[in-house]
């Protein structure tokens, strides 16, 4: 397949192909081949003005409405104007056209001429215009056969036009060698399938005869996205299952069946059901490779404790790896509180076979530091909780048997090799996301791990309230909002209030829709910018309504210590409302905190929303949560915000994020030009052609999980996926 898809583009054509490279980054036959169309136009049909996007490159068909020329008054020569339209009478959309000493122009375009027009659309004068546009006229025939033929629609660039790149695949066509082409779908899937054969599907995406062939040919590349993706996933996990790991099986009364004697509440069904699972792979002898996703607050820690203390007890040691500082030290208080005497081990007072656990960050002082790596590097240290700073060269394990990846998604490929290099043996893997995930996008990116999921909340968690306050409808309710807070801290609750900035210039966001400071009335004049914690914070306690309240101030460019020392008395309730960033996002647990202000709010996530709003009603207390924003009601982004307030439920809200966002985003790579091995895949649309490809995958790669007998399938891997999408299967 590679031999003649792998042909440099200059040996084909010439100097057009320095243009490809040069502005649509495309080198090879194979790249300008899967450089599809992304739209077709019919040659009977004008193209609806007003869907064309502005500041793009676009192509269009248009009938000329008018055209007038005139000698330009500031420099010699002439201009022509042309007025194009979209209907007939000339009723609905149009668009200026703009020729400088346009003569060829001012002979073609005539009123009534239909053409093909391409460039970049601006706006000018309040109305859409093409300067100097590329156009190519299209007779009016009566041939069914010449107006039904789609006219291709590439993505493109100034210097290369959707009619360059046309010529340029229609020289490739006609000249390359498709006995070569090694189809990456087996004959059998192919056939059972209906599938037309890769010459074909090429011939018919590019140069389709009428418009069903060009949607025939996109079913045939799609199936192929999905098989080839779900080939790559599958192959993965059975090359991971050829590893050896060592065996870390349960061990009577140990660690584990200590910790779970002194547990005050009875665990969930579905943690006891994912425990067994996770304690029976971890005692199998090739490494345990899990996602373990769950509702915020359902318990995923104690899970992944319960995991690394069956680890201890089999003589290994366990690594749990936080995005954040802030995170790392919540998780190893909430840890060492849990074990108790547990997490003692050779402490007076401890438990005679107990364990340590370890904290190691960048900020660490250095002594604190060098005794974290002592502790770690001899064994002392059954679990070992850290940033980043676990990767780093100096820090050694005794036996690395387990590590735990806390929200996933903030981590790359290399980090986490880098953490698994450090053990004798391939470790086990737990990653966790607190992000529920729908489950074709599940299949499509995390493809090659287990998934196990917590829908279930422990006992004693307290239902949430969420309510959308908007000011644009109603300004007077920013005040109520803070009376709301004291209302709450006069009850003994705390309170967090967050920012989607920090408050100086550096990295700000800028939204002119929402260009006000949210603050109470008799405090600081606002600055013309959204909500900072910096700028918030001062006039809060400025607040009438919050007069003698403690607040405090929390954000990511803070020193450590402070950092640590404001969470410690949001903790301990010294401090009672928190103005702060979202690092605290995930993994903070204050039970007594009862009221989330998010501001801005329509400039988060939906996910996000839901992480932040999971922060309060984690104790007995009902948790409300209020989303701010200046929005107007009908903004786009408020069907957000409408939907966080609409439901507590994470897997219905990421279905619903799912549906609003790009395809790409979803995918969490790239995909630009003619690179995007996913052009024609989406993971709702599309979720029963990827089931079917799954099973296909499954019963190739496992047969032959080397590829030997499907080169093509090989290779088509290493074609269609480049290194960015290749990270993101490799995020376990």
């Amino acid at each position: 397949m590679q031999a003649e898809l792998d042909v440099p583009l200059d040996r084909r054509l010439g100097s057009l192909a320095k243009l490809l490279a040069k502005h649509l980054n495309l080198f090879t036959v194979g790249q300008l081949l899967n450089h599809f169309p992304r739209n077709y136009l019919k040659r009977g049909e004008l193209t609806p003005i007003a869907d064309v996007p502005v500041d793009e490159e676009v192509t269009l068909i248009a009938r000329v409405q008018s055209a007038n020329s005139r000698r330009m008054h500031t420099r010699k020569g002439m201009l022509l104007e042309v007025v194009i339209t979209d209907d007939a009478d000339g009723r609905l959309g149009g668009m200026n056209l703009t020729y400088f000493n346009g003569y060829k122009a001012e002979k073609d375009l005539r009123p009534g001429v239909r053409a093909m027009f391409s460039g970049k659309v601006t706006v000018y004068r309040s109305k859409l215009s093409l300067t100097n546009p590329r156009y190519v006229l299209l007779e009016d025939d009566d041939d069914p056969d010449y107006i039904n033929k789609p006219i291709p629609v590439y993505p493109a660039a100034e210097k290369v036009s959707s009619e360059r790149i046309a010529l340029a695949v229609g020289t490739i066509l006609d000249t390359f060698d498709s006995e070569q082409l090694n189809d990456p779908i087996p004959e059998a899937v192919a056939r059972r399938e209906k599938l037309m054969t890769l010459p074909q599907a090429y011939e018919l995406i590019h140069r389709p005869t009428v418009i069903e062939e060009a949607y025939r040919a996109q079913h045939r590349f799609r199936y192929q996205e999905a098989f080839v993706l779900q080939s790559a996933l599958v192959r993965r996990r059975a090359l991971t299952a050829r590893e050896e790991a060592t065996s870390r099986p349960p061990q009577a009364g140990g660690l584990l069946d200590q910790f779970d004697a002194r547990l005050p509440f009875t665990l969930t069904r579905g943690q006891r059901e994912v425990g067994d699972t996770l304690a029976a792979e971890l005692a199998r002898d090739h490494p345990m490779n899990r996602l373990l996703q769950g509702e915020v607050g359902s318990g995923k820690t104690l899970v992944a404790l319960r995991a690394m203390l069956q680890v201890i007890d089999a003589g290994g040691q366990a690594a749990l790896l936080a995005p954040t500082e802030v995170l790392a030290a919540q998780h190893y208080q909430s840890i060492t509180r849990t074990l108790g005497p547990l997490a003692e081990g050779g402490m007076l007072g401890g438990a005679s076979d107990g364990t340590r656990v370890a904290l190691l960050t960048g900020s660490l002082p250095t002594a604190q530091r060098r005794r974290a790596l002592l502790e770690a590097a001899s064994g002392e240290a059954g679990i070992i909780i850290g940033t980043h700073a676990l990767l780093s060269e100096n820090v050694q394990f005794f036996d690395l048997g387990l590590i735990v990846v806390d929200e996933q998604h903030r981590f790359g490929v290399e980090q986490r090799d880098s953490l698994r290099s450090k053990a004798s043996a391939s470790p086990h893997v737990l990653v966790m996301t607190a992000t529920p995930i729908p489950r074709t996008v599940a299949m499509t990116v995390f493809g090659d791990l287990e998934v196990s999921t917590l829908s279930e909340l422990p006992a004693g968690r307290s239902p949430i309230t969420t309510h959308e306050v908007g000011l644009a409808e109603h300004p007077a309710w920013i005040d109520r909002i803070w009376s709301r807070a004291r209302e709450e801290i006069d009850a003994g609750r705390q309170v967090y209030v967050v920012c989607s900035k920090i408050g100086d210039t550096a990295g700000q966001e800028d939204d002119p829709t929402a260009l006000e400071l949210y603050q109470p009335s008799g405090a600081a004049a606002p600055p013309s910018d959204l909500t900072s914690v910096t700028e918030l914070f001062e006039s809060l306690q400025e607040a009438p309504q919050l007069r003698g309240v403690s607040i405090g101030m929390l954000h990511g460019r803070m020193d450590p210590a402070d950092k640590a020392d404001i969470m410690g008395r949001f903790n301990d309730g010294a401090l009672q409302l928190l103005v702060a960033t979202t690092v605290i996002e995930v993994g903070v647990d204050v039970p007594n905190a009862t009221l989330m202000v998010i501001m801005d709010a329509d400039r988060f996530g939906i996910s996000q929303l839901h992480q932040l709003r999971g922060r309060v009603g984690r104790g007995g207390h009902a948790g409300t949560c209020l989303l701010v924003t200046r929005l107007e009601p009908d903004h786009p982004s408020r069907e957000r915000l409408a939907a966080v307030a609409s439901t507590t439920d994470g897997f219905e809200l990421s279905q619903k994020d799912l549906e609003l966002r790009r395809e790409g985003n979803i995918l969490g790579a790239s995909q630009s030009g003619g690179h995007s091995a996913l052009r024609f895949l989406k993971v709702i649309q599309h979720a029963a052609l990827i089931e079917k490809a799954r099973a296909d995958a499954q019963d190739v790669v496992l047969a032959d999980p080397d590829l030997t007998e499907y080169p093509g399938l090989a290779l088509a891997i290493e074609l269609y996926l480049n290194p960015e999408k290749e990270a993101f299967l490799e995020r376990g």
